[in-house]
């Protein structure tokens, strides 16, 4: 299959609502490393206006956060049959990235610092409590190494058996709690899900949820490959190898960013794809 036969198509969530902090940032990065490898592409905005079969139709998704009342805003649209659409597409291994909001609106609720609980879609083993307005929030760089299985695994193939960190920055007042689901990684620098117990984010069939925003597959360019890979590989049903990509200036910052915060970590090499 050459390149210009393969399409992916990116589900953006609420891009209106849900993307503070820079979080449209992961989705100009997936669109362009296929661009780059002369794939088509398409950005498809899952907002108000969109269907069910248009969130079934997506091959790839991105989520952003958001404030609390943007939140409730999209919770009340994300229901019903496009609440059940969105269930199947992450039950099925659709690889996805889904930052600070989004994956409080895929856990079981958020409880915000003042107002009511905003009920969640249930489909992440996670609840969010903001701990109250007068507590400070979790802000600031954030590094962690990656510690779910079967991701840890991947990108160690990716990345010629190094282990993989990831680098990027947080801004939540809510704090996480995790059930009966894989924590993403371990925190080695910042505050993570909650400040307590050292875990970050959650890995959950090939959907990364995350409190890190949209710097992340920017600082992290081996985890948009394997977000691509993932989706052309459930899509079309084979191994698709990605071209590489001069990621030399992506890798230096990396190693500039743990070199200022004092993080010792064994940077590799260009991901192998």
């Amino acid at each position: 299959m050459s390149n210009q036969q393969i399409e992916l198509t990116i589900g953006w969530l609420y891009p209106t609502l849900m993307s503070t902090y820079g979080d449209r940032g992961n989705v100009i990065v997936l669109e362009r490393r296929c661009l780059w490898r002369g794939y088509n592409v398409k950005v498809l905005p899952l907002d108000r206006n969109a269907t069910a079969d248009d969130i079934r139709s997506v091959d790839l998704i991105v989520g952003g956060g958001a404030q609390d009342r943007q939140q409730e805003i999209v919770m009340r649209d994300l229901q019903g049959a496009k609440a059940e659409a969105m269930r199947e597409k992450i039950e099925n291994g659709t690889p996805g990235v889904f930052t600070c909001g989004s994956p409080q609106l895929l856990g079981h609720y958020y409880e915000p610092g003042f107002g009511q609980r905003i009920q969640g879609l249930g489909i992440l083993d996670i609840v969010s409590v903001h701990p109250g307005e007068n507590v400070r929030r979790c802000i600031g760089n954030l590094v962690v190494e990656v510690t779910a299985s079967r991701l840890v695994q991947d990108l160690k193939k990716m990345l010629g058996g190094a282990t993989p960190y990831l680098i990027g920055f947080e801004n939540h007042g809510g704090r996480t709690k995790l059930g009966k689901v894989e924590a993403l990684g371990r925190v080695v620098y910042g505050l993570g899900n909650n400040g307590e117990d050292g875990t970050e984010g959650v890995f959950y069939q090939n959907a990364i949820a995350t409190y890190s925003h949209g710097p992340l597959l920017p600082k992290n360019p081996f985890v948009a490959d394997w977000l691509i890979q993932t989706a052309l590989r459930l899509k079309y049903q084979q191994a698709i190898a990605l071209s590489p990509l001069d990621d030399t200036l992506a890798m230096q910052g990396r190693e500039a960013m743990f070199k200022r915060l004092k993080v010792s970590v064994a940077t590799p090499a260009a991901a192998k794809v």
